[in-house]
């Protein structure tokens, strides 16, 4: 079992250890906020679910059907854990709303915030595994993962401030207040998730620090050919695809040309990891005098 896969199972047993906690927290306190923070954990729960799913799938070896694998399976979790979480901010409005109609003084509000702080450290903790991890991993679904339980920390801490100035000031509807103005918070959070799969999902190119990586490997260890050009990479999970045209000398021959696709190809797995390159070799008279120029 990959180290992925061992994370992402990890995560639902995280997950419902919080929303057990704070469930608990909301039934010592009545609190709205407690109450919209437990049902974001349910969202957690789901979406870590649907990451062990992306990622096993993800996993599974290229195929008839698939001949490109199967990595962007990461990224349609990404996508519905980003709608998910923009589900739960509806929810948390919702809630928020009859909050404001009828405000109510909480029971065991100082027991209800020790409990809920304590699922808090958890998300905070298991937040920054599934980020420094998933990034490592190159696994969209762990970093969105991740970045949702940031949100959820956000919204614990914006809970845990509108019940103490409600409990300092007794001004009660501060309670649903801040379950509110958190909700549109875990929105914007919601947004830039499934902005960023949208991207994944479209083949967006590669970072512009990694494409100069690229361009100054093939430059310098093409040497024999003439140029590259028609360059263009893609993100698909963890795999990174790299396809370009190499123009050699007309009379070289098809041993020669091939040993300068190997040197290059060696090169570049060694940068960009998870790199899948698909060089198409040409003849000379077919050079466009533009693109990578390759050094001697």
């Amino acid at each position: 079992m990959s180290a992925t896969l061992r994370i992402a199972i990890a995560s639902i047993f995280v997950g419902i250890l919080v929303l057990g906690i704070k469930t608990f927290a909301w039934w010592l306190t009545g609190s709205v906020a407690l109450l919209a923070d437990a049902l974001e954990s349910t969202v957690n729960v789901a979406t870590a679910i649907a990451a062990l799913v992306a990622i096993r799938i993800a996993a599974r070896p290229a195929d008839a059907t698939h001949p490109y694998g199967h990595h962007k399976a990461e990224f349609f979790s990404a996508v519905l854990e980003g709608v998910m979480i923009i589900v739960a901010a509806l929810l948390i409005l919702r809630e928020a709303y009859f909050g404001f109609l009828s405000p109510r003084v909480m029971d065991l509000p100082v027991e209800g915030l020790l409990v809920n702080g304590a699922a808090t450290a958890i998300n905070a903790v298991w937040a920054w595994v599934l980020i420094t991890r998933g990034r490592a991993a190159r696994s969209p679904a762990l970093v969105a993962d991740g970045r949702h339980l940031v949100a959820d920390v956000a919204t614990s801490a914006g809970v845990a401030l509108g019940i103490i100035l409600a409990l300092v000031t007794g001004w009660w509807i501060l309670d649903p207040l801040m379950a509110a103005l958190v909700a549109v918070n875990i929105l914007w959070s919601g947004f830039k998730v499934v902005r960023e799969s949208v991207s994944g999902l479209m083949d967006e190119a590669i970072s512009r620090e990694t494409l100069e990586q690229v361009r100054d490997i093939i430059a310098n260890e093409a040497g024999g050919a003439v140029e590259a050009h028609d360059l263009r990479t893609r993100h698909a999970g963890q795999a990174t695809f790299i396809d370009f045209h190499l123009v050699v000398p007309g009379e070289m021959t098809v041993f020669d040309a091939h040993e300068i696709c190997d040197r290059v190809e060696a090169a570049l797995k060694t940068t960009v990891e998870g790199a899948i390159i698909t060089i198409h070799v040409e003849p000379e008279h077919k050079q466009k005098h533009s693109g990578i120029v390759v050094l001697d």
